[in-house]
């Protein structure tokens, strides 16, 4: 979409799940990382957007699959943007974010309609998940958008934090109200932008970093943190041992087989089996691909079901007094409530 002297094109598709009952649930949609967007060989071509002809996109909205079907699982509609057409775009730090919000409203503006009159784009979008073919869903009053939750990685990270932040509200399509931000492994260029363009005083947020990043640095941590700071809601900072940056999104997991995808963390020959970030010497041992996601999804569920629907159950684990994951990594919580 046009955004401030760039032009870049997005793309609307749906997957419809095997189920969708009958009751208005929350929605949660996770918005994804700057990456690769083509199957291409010259690398020029990488971030073109729309794709060669002959080339295939890279569905980088699909490397949350997993944590969509846990979600899905205990009653959201989780929805996975497409965001190939600002990946392609060279625009970086706040246009960055902010093409990435505008893109999360027209979304949430398509289900609004979608929800309340059976009409707009989403119409003849969705697809069934086993077979591919179109399959006609009626969402007409099953979907709360009063209870919104936004997930968003590396660059979709600084996007949701944008798209929440208190000076931006206004831009919120009628009748959605955004209950919850999860900013996982957060690339803010903290170099250059304001950080008050990012303030959020109102809304529950959580950050996620894994101690083997090699993309994102612990600013992502501080920055979330100082965007906060003023908040009346919670703030939950969540940091996993062992875990690098890519591992999140299955595409970008080298078992995924994509183009570019590579394990982003710091190695070293005297080290094996353990990470650090690129150039550190703190080494640890490293997650796994599946152990990395069952980690983070087991943090980004307790997170949206204590926000979206009230259970306090999981208010341990987001102030660090249970750790559900011990068994797999250790994982560092610290909470801050009003």
């Amino acid at each position: 979409m046009p955004r401030r002297g760039h032009s870049s094109s997005s793309s609307t598709a749906g997957t419809r799940p095997a189920r969708t009952g009958r009751q208005r649930r929350p929605a949660a949609p996770p918005n994804g990382p700057r990456t690769g967007n083509a199957y291409e060989a010259a690398s020029r071509k990488l971030f073109s957007w729309p794709c060669a002809p002959g080339t295939r996109p890279i569905a980088n909205e699909r490397g949350y699959d997993y944590l969509g079907r846990q979600l899905a699982a205990r009653g959201f509609i989780v929805v996975s943007i497409r965001a190939n057409g600002i990946n392609a775009a060279s625009v970086w730090g706040d246009e960055n974010a902010s093409a990435r919000s505008d893109l999360i409203n027209k979304h949430l503006a398509l289900w609004q309609r979608l929800s309340t009159a059976g009409r707009g784009g989403l119409v003849g979008a969705f697809r069934d998940a086993a077979t591919g073919k179109p399959q006609p869903v009626d969402f007409r009053r099953r979907v709360d958008l009063n209870k919104v939750g936004t997930m968003g990685h590396s660059r979709g990270g600084a996007g949701v934090t944008w798209q929440a932040a208190d000076r931006h509200k206004a831009q919120w399509p009628a009748g959605v109200k955004v209950r919850a931000v999860m900013a996982l492994a957060p690339a803010y260029n903290v170099m250059t932008e304001d950080v008050s363009a990012y303030e959020i005083t109102r809304t529950p947020v959580a950050v996620m970093r894994g101690t083997c990043d090699g993309q994102v640095g612990r600013e992502a941590l501080s920055f979330a943190a100082d965007a906060t700071a003023k908040s009346t809601a919670g703030f939950h900072q969540v940091e996993i041992h062992g875990a690098n940056h890519n591992y999140f999104n299955t595409r970008w997991s080298p078992a995924g087989g994509e183009v570019a995808a590579r394990d982003d963390a710091g190695h070293d020959a005297d080290h094996p089996g353990q990470c650090a970030e690129p150039g550190g010497s703190a080494y640890e041992p490293q997650l796994t691909e599946a152990g990395q996601r069952r980690v983070g999804a087991a943090y980004i569920d307790a997170f949206f079901r204590r926000y979206l629907t009230g259970d306090e159950r999981f208010d341990g684990v987001l102030t660090g007094k249970r750790h559900p994951m011990a068994h797999i990594a250790r994982v560092d919580v610290t909470a801050r409530r009003r």
